[in-house]
């Protein structure tokens, strides 16, 4: 029985080969070779990808943030594959383009970099790097930038999104600030380390020293220190400083201004509710002290026995400081709640 049945499986197998259409071996040809092609295009991008990121290693251990123009800006950034998270720096510091807060931003940018570079965390996928635009301005006009600095992620994967651009204007540029936005964005925790700064310390050093040295030559007549005008002035000044935005700028730092690349123009007013700029908070320092010194002058003006004469241009120049400043206080507050209805002397 199974020598008879052997020929017979023999012949059915032979008449259905015999049956497969003559067509369906180039399409089993064709669908090999796609299969060929599709492992050898797959094995050219890893390939690919292995050497761009041996480039880049090389290149961080040179130095933490690489420069890039833009032909390395669309190979090593724009182009796929990627599998790394490129933290990318836009910036203006050529000594013509006179932007002071690039330099101070490339400072904080640098030490988060070193950070990154020399802690045990540091791996193959996040890079730092920096564009400069008298080295890729063809890159600043594919991104459609304007204004420096601005810091930007780009992911492994897709477009940058909203959120992948830092709010610079909002946040400032601390290294602190961009460690906790790449947190964000990578998952990847950068713990800053700053280099020792003793400038504070010996500052306070130099101020105790010289209110020691005060105390010690004026030893036998200390009477000054029961003066009330003197403790009334530093008092001032501490509130001028605490109503200006001075803290503020310590915990954020904030760019002392803008100036937008392309025209020059300079910005000392942020135009968001939600920030301000270091000059911003010297200009309002310096309005608060002139309406104050304004009310100074309309109370003396009020309680003094002097001569009415005196009195009266006492009272006028208080009233214009109180007036002049006053408005231009109102209209700063303006330009930065809009809508906001109301004015004294109109300065916009």
């Amino acid at each position: 029985m199974g020598g008879r049945g052997a020929p017979s499986r023999r012949r059915q197998a032979g008449r259905r080969l015999r049956y497969l259409p003559t067509g369906s071996f180039p399409f089993l040809l064709l669908l090999l070779l796609l299969c060929i092609q599709l492992g050898g295009g797959q094995k050219k991008k890893e390939n690919l990808l292995a050497e761009k990121v041996e480039q880049l290693m090389e290149w961080s251990s040179r130095r933490s943030i690489f420069r890039m123009n833009g032909d390395k800006f669309r190979k090593f950034i724009k182009a796929p594959p990627r599998n790394y998270s490129m933290i990318v720096m836009f910036t203006a510091l050529q000594p013509q383009r006179q932007c002071s807060v690039c330099r101070q931003a490339n400072e904080e940018y640098q030490i988060l970099a070193n950070s990154w570079r020399y802690s045990s965390a540091f791996c193959n996928k996040l890079f730092f790097s920096m564009v400069d635009y008298d080295e890729g301005t063809d890159v600043f006009q594919q991104l459609n930038m304007n204004s420096a600095p601005t810091f930007m992620h780009f992911p492994p994967k897709g477009r940058p999104k909203r959120a992948d651009t830092f709010d610079l204007q909002r946040i400032g540029f601390a290294a602190e600030q961009l460690a906790k936005w790449i947190a964000d964005r990578t998952d990847i925790h950068i713990r800053v380390f700053r280099p020792p700064n003793y400038s504070g310390t010996i500052a306070l050093a130099l101020l105790v020293s010289l209110v020691g040295g005060l105390l010690y030559l004026r030893r036998n007549n200390l009477e000054f220190i029961y003066n009330k005008t003197g403790w009334a002035m530093v008092s001032l000044c501490i509130v001028f400083a605490m109503t200006s935005g001075q803290m503020w700028n310590h915990i954020r730092g904030p760019p002392y201004a803008h100036k937008n690349p392309h025209n020059g123009q300079v910005s000392y007013i942020h135009g968001s509710s939600q920030a301000q700029f270091v000059a911003e908070s010297h200009i309002i320092l310096v309005l608060n002290a002139a309406i104050t010194m304004g009310m100074v002058l309309l109370n003396e003006a009020a309680t003094s026995k002097g001569d009415v004469g005196k009195r009266r241009i006492i009272c006028l120049v208080g009233l214009g400081l109180v007036v002049f400043f006053f408005s231009f206080l109102l209209s700063i507050f303006r330009s930065k709640y809009h809508g906001y209805p109301y004015s004294d002397l109109d300065f916009e």
